[in-house]
């Protein structure tokens, strides 16, 4: 059975728009003008542009634009929208308009169809609610998405991605007290070095994370100045004075996050820089992610004929065809969460190229990546956390066997013996099969009293002396 439909009008002309539709005439047009990738602007963002119609519409109140009964319901009709219940009526594909002004439009649209109906009017009629002149008053479609898509991230980040990076340095920071006691070896160029402590290795870890995070925390200062307030080119045409912090006083206080209005509306609306910034620390995150689980993952390959110093928690079978295989799966989600974070910054680079004049013209794709970055990031970090770096074990009876087994064990007999004696020392035991101490108690190169105590590999991990060397 055909769909009923009702008929709306833009300044184009009428258009058939769906009769259970909340959106109206221009979202119609925009979704018939680029079926192109199925893809929506996620939750975050929807919430987002709720938050800055409802705020809109008390201060519209606040200044005399538009009268209680009709702030009240555009300011119910946007907390649905910042809630969540007419997801479904956003329909607009991310590969749109570059300054988002189809998705503008559909939360003009929804919001003032959805006041309508709670002051008993008809759906489509533009009254009494119109979604121009009225959600849209003091906006434009080129402030309100830079806007949009800051509190979107900052929130993203501040209030999800913050809190499992926290998570993720407690149990780094959890493993470097219970492994700090077991000694291994260490490497350098996939070859054999001088030993450390396991704990000495998470603690690196546990920082290079506290590390990361502060970036990022530094980055969200970055987009703490909003768009709103500049309307179409930066010069503040139709805003009228005080609109914009007003508004932005109330994201503020709603968000919990120090929103302020930006200081040239110019940089704000024709630049995206606090965007690409952003990406740019959540690219480093990235990084910082794939150096930890790739470690994890070589010092745990084995179980028997590799490194075999950690032992992952066995969450599912490995293998189609080889029974008992356990692969490290989560620290793989992990990866390819980063490779993606990686690529979506790119995307955000290229985006923040397209500020050309008094716009940039890559906003819906600049949002999506750098909120789908955020998201994953969050949601791997925390599976990260629970399902590996919880039950991640130790191999301490490997970890002694390799240690004891290196030639790197002949750096401290170098201070006494000469570089090229313990060098030629360490050639022969490679060349015999024997160790380090039973070639050095074999040539009798020292006293074994004092051998022994040289050959100490534990005060090898804390000398006390500071060293240089690669």
């Amino acid at each position: 059975m055909q769909e009923e439909y009702r008929v709306e009008s833009d300044s184009m002309g009428e258009v058939k728009v769906a009769a259970s539709a909340y959106y109206g005439a221009q979202t119609q047009r925009a979704v018939q003008n680029f079926p192109i990738s199925g893809l929506r602007f996620p939750r975050e963002f929807i919430r987002s542009l709720g938050l800055i119609k409802g705020a809109a519409a008390k201060v519209n109140l606040e200044l005399g634009f538009i009268t209680r009964e009709v702030s009240e319901a555009i300011s119910q009709a946007a907390r649905e929208v910042a809630e969540g219940k007419f997801d479904d009526h956003f329909p607009v594909d991310i590969f749109q308009t570059g300054s988002g002004t189809s998705t503008n439009m559909n939360a003009n649209e929804v919001i003032a169809n959805r006041a309508i109906e709670l002051l008993g009017g008809k759906i489509g009629s533009k009254t009494p609610v119109h979604p121009n002149d009225q959600v849209n008053r003091g906006q434009s479609s080129n402030d309100v998405i830079p806007t949009a898509i800051h509190i979107s991230v900052a929130e993203s980040i501040k209030g999800g991605l913050m809190e499992a990076l926290k998570r993720c340095e407690h149990e780094l920071e959890a493993k470097s007290k219970q492994f700090d006691h077991i000694v291994k070896i260490g490497r350098t160029h996939f070859q054999d070095a001088t030993p450390v402590r396991l704990g000495q290795e998470f603690r690196g870890y546990a920082r290079q994370i506290a590390l990361a995070r502060g970036r990022v925390e530094l980055a969200l200062d970055g987009l703490m100045e909003l768009a709103l307030g500049g309307t179409a080119t930066g010069t503040g045409l139709n805003a009228p004075i005080g609109f914009a912090p007003k508004v932005i006083a109330r994201l503020a206080e709603e968000t919990g996050l120090p929103f302020v209005e930006a200081k040239d509306h110019f940089a704000a609306q024709g630049g995206q820089d606090g965007l690409v910034g952003a990406s740019a620390a959540l690219r480093g995150l990235a990084v910082t992610l794939t150096k930890i689980g790739n470690d994890i993952r070589l010092l745990a390959s084995g179980p028997r004929c590799g490194l075999g110093e950690l032992e992952l928690p066995p969450v599912q079978p490995g293998s189609s065809i080889m029974p008992g295989k356990v692969n490290p799966v989560i620290i793989e989600s992990l990866l390819q969460v980063a490779v993606q974070v990686m690529a979506n910054d790119w995307a955000v680079v290229l985006g923040g190229q397209a500020g050309i004049l008094e716009l940039n013209v890559m906003l819906p794709v600049m949002a999506f990546n750098l909120l789908q970055s955020a998201r994953f990031l969050k949601a791997s970090v925390e599976n990260f956390t629970e399902k590996c770096l919880k039950g991640l074990g130790a191999n301490e009876q490997r970890c002694q066997e390799l240690v004891e087994q290196s030639l790197a064990l002949c750096t401290p007999l170098a201070v006494e013996i000469g570089y090229d004696k313990a060098a030629e020392l360490a050639h022969k035991a490679y060349e015999s099969g024997k160790t380090v101490r039973a070639m050095a108690l074999e040539l009798e190169v020292l006293p074994q009293e004092k051998l022994e105590k040289i050959l100490d590999a534990k005060k090898m991990t804390s000398p006390g002396i500071p060293g240089h060397g690669d």
